[in-house]
């Protein structure tokens, strides 16, 4: 019978979700709804100085916002701390671990004898074979002492084969015997780490790459234990610009899964971007749905080299990866209306100038709105700023419109107001009807029509660029347009 397939994502509840956590956990849960799996979350909480209850909130909302859902946890690692112990009490027992009293100083003295040698330190194994006599008479002194795993000797080594990586081998006599309880009795994370993945039933450990270097030391762990071996799976890494590693410390909430939400992106568009940033499947295709991408996401597809995510740190207008903008931009545009409108709703409602109209008697005009101004916009809080002109009278015109459209135009001052009497006479307020009336005024005042049409584009939008004109006239409305283009002369004056 064949191992159920069973994925963790274990961040520590140290800040808050950044795009680095966020791309292993939409890895791993990729993997196990592509694998008719679990995705099991636990929280990695023993560090009590550090963790918060609000930055697991953070992680929570984050995934939930992210559409990242979980079949088990959150557990939290440190319930399960008397486990942690009695596992490494079990080791000491089955004489697989020991007692070591070497203090701080001792070993720091070692460490800068190997400085002076220019040699790696390397734990000497002081500690090893004493005695239980020796242990005992040490005990009963009242010295501290951590517990050191054995690792075992000769010409072995620990071999295992990731399944990105490819074969890895560890020799026994590159690994030193190592901690795994502190002074103070609390078990450190690579003992933590096993028990729970062993009372968890992980099959496979997907995680970035950056925790190769301490696999070895965790089979070690798992072989000592008598635990089964997951299989490991070690993602590439994701870097900035200058190839340093992605980090909330060196960028700040730059890398934050709520800075995204909150700048106006789509969760599956974040999704999207993030997956592709170590990624990639035999079309080379760039856009998927939910189902595609579980049924495309392959283990095959991960890559070895490490992505770049280009943080725009001098970017005046938005700082970040102009690809994830790009991305967004285009579920803005294709993305059906209706999942769309939820989102917009929200934006509306944060700035304001929602109305429920909107949503009720005035649905098919909302709808309509939203299709008709979204091409041109990068974010959802587009559509409160670019898009208040169409849900709200109070809006601001543009400097540059203001000075290239109107203001370089001074017969706009009557030209406008004349579009406003032709306009409100009439009884079809369609797009092809206001543009029927604009090319007869255009060519009773031989002007170019670049400047009427642009003039009112301004004088109705504040915006010097947009959709099409006719069809704006058309979603704002008659007397809405009409009452505009007569208000525009105030900044002629």
């Amino acid at each position: 019978m064949n191992q159920e397939v069973r994925l963790r994502f274990a961040p520590s509840p140290t800040g808050y979700l950044h795009i680095g956590g966020a791309r292993t956990a939409i890895y791993n849960w990729l993997y196990a709804r592509k694998m008719g799996g679990k995705l099991i979350l636990r929280i990695e909480d023993t560090d009590a100085e550090r963790s918060t209850e609000e930055s697991i909130q953070g992680i929570l909302d984050g995934l939930s916002w992210l559409g990242v859902t979980w079949d088990e946890g959150p557990y939290f690692q440190s319930q399960f701390g008397e486990e942690h112990r009695a596992a490494a009490q079990k080791l000491l027992e089955s004489g697989k671990a020991y007692k070591c009293f070497c203090t701080r100083e001792e070993l720091e003295q070692k460490r800068e004898i190997a400085r002076q040698q220019k040699l790696d330190f390397s734990y000497d194994g002081t500690c090893r074979d004493l005695t239980p006599e020796e242990v005992a008479s040490k005990e009963v002194s009242g010295l501290p002492y951590t517990i050191r795993l054995k690792v075992p000797e000769g010409n072995g080594a620990v071999v295992f084969e990731d399944l990105v990586y490819g074969r890895i081998e560890k020799k026994y006599d590159d690994i030193e015997d190592f901690v795994i309880c502190r002074s103070n009795g609390q078990p450190l994370y690579l003992l933590s780490n096993a028990v729970d993945d062993a009372r968890d039933r992980i099959s496979h450990v997907l995680r970035g790459q950056d925790g190769l270097a301490n696999t070895p030391k965790q089979i070690l762990i798992y072989q000592a234990l008598d635990l089964l071996v997951p299989q490991f799976v070690h993602m590439s890494l994701t870097l900035d610009p200058k190839r340093a590693k992605i980090s909330k410390r060196s960028h700040g909430e730059l890398v934050a899964v709520h800075f995204y939400r909150e700048h106006g992106f789509l969760p599956w568009a974040l999704v999207n971007f993030l997956v592709l940033l170590g990624w990639s499947n035999h079309e080379s295709r760039e856009f998927f749905t939910r189902d595609e991408l579980i049924e495309a996401f392959d283990l095959k597809g991960i890559k070895r080299a490490n992505s770049i995510f280009n943080v725009q740190k001098n970017d005046p207008k938005f700082i970040t990866d102009p690809k994830a903008i790009s991305m967004n931009a285009h579920y803005l545009r294709e993305m059906p209306v209706e999942e769309l409108e939820p989102y917009v709703v929200a934006e509306l409602e944060k700035a304001g100038i929602w109305q429920p109209e909107f949503g009720a008697e005035r649905h098919d005009w909302f709808f309509q709105t939203i299709d008709l101004i979204r091409s041109r916009y990068h974010f959802l809080t587009d559509f409160a700023t670019l898009g208040r002109p169409y849900f709200a009278d109070d809006f601001e015109l543009e400097e540059k419109a203001l000075k290239k459209n109107l203001l370089k135009h001074p017969d706009l001052k009557d030209w406008l107001p004349l579009l406003a009497d032709r306009f409100v006479s009439l009884t079809d307020f369609s797009a092809a009807e206001t543009e029927r009336v604009v090319r007869e005024v255009i060519e009773e005042l031989d002007v170019k029509p670049g400047i009427l049409i642009n003039g009112m584009r301004t004088a109705v939008t504040g915006q010097l660029k947009g959709a099409g004109m006719f069809e704006i006239l058309e979603i704002i409305g008659q007397q809405r347009v009409v009452d505009r283009l007569r208000q525009s002369v105030a900044v002629f004056s």
